[in-house]
């Protein structure tokens, strides 16, 4: 049975993962923008010893959502290099599109930060083309299931090509023959794919973990193999966890097949904790912020997942209406068909009604679990050790308070069982993670050799 630490991220949202959560706080209407909070939350991420704290994004305009919560309002490139002003340990994942733009541009972006961490940085590659982007990208029609992956690959291609293109050895510096970069040592790109074309090296020398560290979320056959071949780390939204144990197993099974070797392909499933000190009362705090929610809109959003009519819904202690649920299911948008099979799936596990579906966190996604400190550690354990996961982007129901309870009553519990650290372990996101450094030139030898 697996004895490794648990790796542990944080999904940083501007009041917390629960919808309500904003409706808490004294001021409401800066909370996208306030970056006293985000310092806040990355220094609590830090005295817990947290791998990384995760920064999404929503490339484009505003989204449904954003009439109803707070919003991603600021550009994670930048949010990300004021966050590692603050703190000297803790990973920074930046979120960037790979469909809209150029290849170049987050090349550098997320080398630049990578350099200014001293070795923290991390980008987290996504593939969503919603209307909203698709508009403010000027963009008039978006791609398909396949051809936004060859998109996607050509863009990581380039990225990662301008990150090996410039490494330290070509950095001479050698006054006495004047010269300070020797062209010859450079590793130029020269690439011109069906979607995006870029030649020459990067203005970035190689940065200190030889490359940032990638991140890629999805469930789809085609992410699984994108980010088998190319993600350090996978985020997923596993709900069951014998569906965790299967996509754990496929997914290094994926990397292996690609020349890798599997223990350095992360899996880690997002999880939403709401704790306190006894169950009871964990279930009363996730009472009182549910009942903040608009339920009537909420009941909505569940109807369209479910692709029934609104009026099946009404009656919240009723059964949930699997049957019709199944005859519509074509009706369901294909990007959303994972995420209502996972919540029926855990619906019909745990026998739920209406009630219990409806705020079961089907916005966000990700399992929720409501108990104590002790409860929580032994129940990520479980997935951990029986190979559904090697840890968890954790999804705090109000930041910084949540998070603050995680460093304060979770992690002292993983360290005296020997499965967390009790400090930092290196100076890069790769040493903490447990990954090696990236050398582009072994890589290269050995996909040469594949």
């Amino acid at each position: 049975m697996s004895r490794h630490h648990v790796r542990l991220g944080v999904n940083v949202l501007a009041s917390g993962r629960h919808d309500a959560a904003w409706k808490t706080f004294d001021d409401k209407r800066h909370l996208s923008t306030d970056i006293d909070h985000f310092v806040a939350i990355a220094k609590s991420a830090e005295r817990g010893l947290i791998d990384a704290i995760f920064l999404a994004d929503n490339p484009g305009g505003l989204v449904s959502e954003s009439h109803t919560r707070p919003w991603r309002a600021l550009d994670p490139a930048i949010l990300v290099a004021n966050l590692a002003a603050h703190t000297e340990h803790v990973g920074l994942v930046c979120t960037t599109t790979s469909l809209f733009g150029h290849p170049y541009t987050i090349a550098r972006q997320i080398a630049s930060i990578d350099h200014v961490s001293r070795g923290r940085a991390a980008w987290n590659i996504i593939t969503s083309q919603n209307p909203p982007a698709l508009n403010a990208y000027g963009v008039e029609k978006g791609w398909d299931q396949a051809e936004r992956y060859k998109r996607a690959e050509e863009f990581v291609q380039i990225v990662t090509a301008f990150w090996d293109s410039l490494p330290e050895e070509a950095l001479v510096a050698d006054p006495k023959s004047t010269v300070y970069l020797d062209p010859s040592r450079l590793r130029s790109l020269d690439f011109k794919g069906e979607h995006f074309s870029a030649r020459g090296a990067s203005s970035v020398p190689e940065t200190p973990q030889g490359r940032p560290v990638i991140f890629q979320a999805g469930q789809s056959s085609d992410s699984r193999a994108f980010g088998a071949r190319y993600a350090d780390a996978l985020f997923t939204g596993q709900r069951i966890v014998e569906g965790a144990r299967a996509f754990y197993s496929e997914v290094k099974t994926l990397a292996k097949r690609f020349g890798r070797n599997p223990e350095h392909l992360l899996v880690m499933p997002g999880l939403f904790p709401i704790l306190a000190s006894t169950e009871e009362e964990a279930g009363r705090h996730k009472r009182d912020l549910d009942d903040l929610l608009d339920s009537v809109a909420l009941r909505a959003e569940l109807a369209r997942h479910l692709a029934v009519d609104e009026a099946l819904l009404e009656d919240l202690d009723a059964p949930i209406p699997f049957e019709q649920s199944e005859a519509n299911v074509s009706l369901v948008p294909i990007a959303s068909r994972w995420h209502r099979a996972e919540m029926l799936k855990e619906a019909r596990l745990h026998g739920w009604n209406i009630r219990e579906l409806l705020f079961s966190n089907i916005t966000g996604g990700h399992r929720v679990f409501v108990g104590t400190p002790e409860g929580f550690v032994q129940d990520m354990l479980h997935w951990v050790d029986t190979k559904g996961a090697d840890g968890f982007n954790l999804n705090i129901d109000v930041q910084p308070d949540g998070l603050d309870l995680i460093a304060d009553e979770v992690i002292p519990i993983l360290q005296k069982l020997g499965r967390f650290r009790t400090a930092y372990e290196g100076l890069t996101l790769r040493d903490n993670l447990g990954l090696p450094r990236f050398d582009a030139g072994v890589q290269g030898r050995l996909a040469a050799a594949v």
